[in-house]
């Protein structure tokens, strides 16, 4: 998570996203700094636009939300059929040994 802030601290600054940029920013908060994590880092926001990711990822999580907060609501009257269905099959079934027997 700390490459990630340092990547956007080093945005809002107007630096360039390097990896001795972020390897610098890392050191002077006193992290340790893995180099393949950086390099990683570096490469993954090649020619993305932070701001506009920013822009995006803050609309989505309020589209999300009602999605993710019905789906609980759902799941309620599914289990609730199918523990309907097992007490149909347990009294099917117990009518069809009545009926061998007797």
């Amino acid at each position: 998570m700390e490459y990630i802030y340092a990547a956007l601290l080093l945005n809002s600054a107007g630096k360039e996203i390097s990896e001795e940029n972020v390897t610098a920013v890392l050191s002077a908060a006193g992290i340790e700094v893995n180099d393949s994590r950086v390099k990683a880092l570096v490469a993954a926001l090649d020619g993305v636009n932070i701001e506009e990711a920013i822009s995006k990822a803050a609309v989505a999580p309020v589209a999300a939300a009602p999605v993710a907060a019905a789906a609980p609501a759902a799941a309620a009257p599914a289990e609730e059929e199918e523990a309907e269905e097992e007490k149909e099959d347990e009294e099917g079934g117990m009518a069809g040994l009545g009926a061998l027997f007797g």
